[in-house]
């Protein structure tokens, strides 16, 4: 049974030997509609019909002290222009340019027992493309989400919903699995980040 999980809370992944290995996690936002036969959306952009918001979801691994392990972006990130890690252990599904449709807009598959030894967190972030330029923020997104499925039997496991005002921020810190005493865990963060219109800004968080 899934659980429901509050901004800051933890679970256990792996202990007590459970053989979790194949985590899939499941990013989800939709772009907020437009109220009032015009709305915000219409003020914002003077009657021109905006550009859809691009979200993208990314994977930044850091290592024993919590910042990135230095190197080539490759070694440390799994995004939209790395899909996948050179150790297979993380694999990036692919880039969502509008967040359309129902369900997970973009997934990143977790290989747990491949993961190799210097990587200590998986941090998941989610920011908005080109966000300054396009006069766009998370105040624009609703039903942002971020969720955990056990691709072993396919059951979801844990489910974050990301329900507080984030208006003018352009990007987000989800949640983050992380090692601690050999086994593997789950935070649930939930922290704005007012400038990442590129996805280094919100590294250089872990440097």
């Amino acid at each position: 049974m899934s659980i429901n999980l509050q901004k800051g809370q933890k679970i256990d992944l792996t202990k007590g030997g459970g053989g979790l290995q194949q985590v899939m996690v499941g990013l989800g936002w939709d772009e907020a509609q437009p109220q009032g036969g015009g709305g915000f959306l219409k003020g914002l952009f003077g009657g021109v019909k905006p550009q859809p918001i691009d979200c993208d979801a990314s994977a930044i691994l850091c290592g024993e002290n919590g910042k990135i392990i230095p190197g080539d972006i490759k070694q440390f990130c799994v995004y939209f222009g790395n899909l996948r890690h050179s150790s297979g252990a993380i694999i990036h599904q692919g880039d969502n340019l509008t967040g359309a449709g129902e369900g997970d807009d973009e997934q990143i598959m977790v290989d747990l027992s491949r993961v190799p030894a210097g990587i200590h967190k998986i941090v998941f972030v989610v920011n908005i493309y080109d966000a300054r330029n396009r006069n766009q923020h998370f105040g624009m997104i609703q039903n942002a989400f971020i969720r955990l499925v056990n691709m072993d039997n396919h059951s979801e496991i844990c489910r974050y919903n990301l329900s507080e005002n984030y208006n003018n921020m352009t990007g987000l810190v989800v949640g983050e699995i992380y090692r601690r005493n050999g086994e593997w865990k789950f935070n649930a963060i939930g922290q704005p980040v007012q400038e990442a219109s590129r996805l280094d800004s919100i590294i250089k968080l872990y440097t």
